[in-house]
């Protein structure tokens, strides 16, 4: 005599398929969504006499707000249906993509100073993204393959350990253009303004991956999800400083550096004698306007 018994067994949550750690994403990801929807407003309201480069920022901050409606869209039905609903997964893995791509462009071209002092990249900048690009996608390939394995296969943690390494290289590969700058910088506003970005780029890099990861893995469970919570405004913040350092003001010392060295010689004077006295010879600046002493 033969018994066929088949069970299934469902572990649930009173609120839901998430865990106790993931549970307040969904509401955590809408929020923050709406937060930078509402600076990339702001940012494109403050937009008058601008760059290619600031509408790339503002692409970049829209992006990120819509990557995380995807997110927080992918874990309401996660939490819902006990599964991710392929469509919106597959709308959400595009926008972070995305989102990856135009965060370590625009990190490289605002460290270069393209578009705001120079329009043209040398070769060895022009490597710098020949080499972060590929490595993003292999990053977020590595990011999609993590999410929808199990954590206790062999593919979880070889892909863990990629996704790891490859943004390590990504971030520090973002950082030789902004050092080159520093090196190659003549004017002392210039020095400082690259100096400043560098050291928010390290401090970013510092918290996000090293500072929060050890916070995640020393709270409780049910708190994993402030993980979450600290990288969202670590990079809010990020985003608010950098638009800030870099906005299209006419009192920004960044927007008024001139193109070559020769503009940062001082006037010099004519002559001194006869009836030039005091006639000193006029430069125009980058930015157009004449200086004359």
């Amino acid at each position: 005599m033969y018994v066929c018994v088949q069970v299934e067994v469902t572990e649930k949550n009173p609120g839901g398929y998430l865990s106790a750690a993931e549970i307040p994403l969904p509401r955590l990801y809408i929020f923050m969504a709406g937060v930078f929807f509402i600076i990339a407003m702001v940012w494109v309201y403050t937009l008058y006499s601008v760059f290619k480069i600031h509408w790339l920022m503002a692409a970049l901050a829209f992006t990120k707000s819509i990557s995380l409606v995807f997110h927080s869209i992918n874990y309401h039905f996660i939490n819902t249906e006990g599964h991710p609903i392929e469509g919106w997964a597959v709308m959400y893995y595009i926008t972070h993509l995305l989102k990856g791509a135009l965060l370590f462009i625009t990190l490289a071209l605002i460290g270069t100073g393209w578009a705001f002092v120079k329009y043209i990249l040398s070769d060895k900048e022009k490597k710098i993204f020949m080499i972060v690009i590929p490595l993003q996608v292999l990053a977020n390939v590595a990011y999609i393959i993590i999410e929808s394995t199990e954590e206790g296969s062999s593919e979880y943690a070889l892909w863990k350990e990629v996704l790891f390494l490859v943004d390590l290289i990504c971030c520090g590969a973002i950082l030789f253009p902004v050092i080159w700058s520093v090196y190659s910088a003549m004017n002392l506003e210039k020095l400082k303004l690259f100096r400043h970005y560098y050291v928010m780029i390290v401090c970013y890099i510092y918290f996000t991956r090293i500072i929060a990861i050890l916070l995640k893995v020393t709270v409780p469970f049910q708190w994993q999800w402030c993980y979450e919570f600290l990288v969202e405004v670590s990079t809010l913040i990020f985003f608010v400083l950098t638009g800030y350092k870099f906005r299209p003001a006419s009192n920004n010392p960044y927007l008024q550096l001139p193109l070559d060295e020769e503009d940062v010689e001082m006037d010099e004077v004519v002559t001194e004698s006869g009836m030039l006295e005091g006639i000193s010879k006029v430069k125009k600046t980058s930015n157009g306007r004449e200086r004359q002493k």
